[in-house]
């Protein structure tokens, strides 16, 4: 339980990645953690794509950074792979459930000495159009809506110290 009190504490967002790409069994192991994220009574309802390609990357980050209203941005900060968390809609907890499984992916990817960041935008990203043809052209059917990107790569950058924690943050009642 220490370590994963360790990495619950020390995970910060990372912002700049190198080039290289992860490893395969990084990766494995990172989305065996998303999977078993909790869910809505077990349902299983997220979904979780794995992006790698660089083009498909780029034309990823270009829709995103539309949306952000910086078309010249890159909201992935140059991460090798990008998850895409999509869950069914048709559960009433399917944001709680892909909310869960991105946590999950953010931690882990801590555990497995991988910086990671959540990346927003992606619930407008696939109710366009563009991202809606995407992911009938990865063969995904059904009523997804994407929760987020779970950015991965190796650190380009020093892990910054935790911010202090806020005053009143627990309230107790006994």
């Amino acid at each position: 339980m220490a370590n994963t009190l360790d990495d619950l504490k020390n995970r910060r967002s990372c912002r700049s990645y190198q080039s290289r790409q992860i490893t395969e069994e990084e990766l494995q192991q990172v989305l065996e953690a998303g999977m078993y994220a909790p869910t809505g009574r077990g349902a299983q309802a997220p979904i979780i794509v794995v992006v790698q390609d660089p083009e498909t990357i780029e034309t990823l980050r270009k829709m995103n950074a539309a949306i952000l209203g910086n078309p010249e941005a890159d909201p992935f900060y140059g991460a090798p792979t990008v998850l895409i968390v999509l869950a069914d809609k048709s559960r009433p907890t399917y944001l709680y459930d892909g909310s869960c499984v991105m946590d999950n992916l953010l931690n882990a990817a801590q555990a497995v000495g991988l910086g990671a960041c959540w990346i927003h935008r992606a619930k407008e990203e696939f109710d366009s159009e563009a991202g809606k043809a995407m992911l009938e052209q990865w063969g995904i059917k059904g009523d997804y809506e994407g929760i987020g990107h779970c950015v991965l790569g190796y650190r380009a950058d020093a892990v910054p110290a935790p911010a202090p924690r806020k005053a009143n943050y627990v309230y107790y009642v006994r």
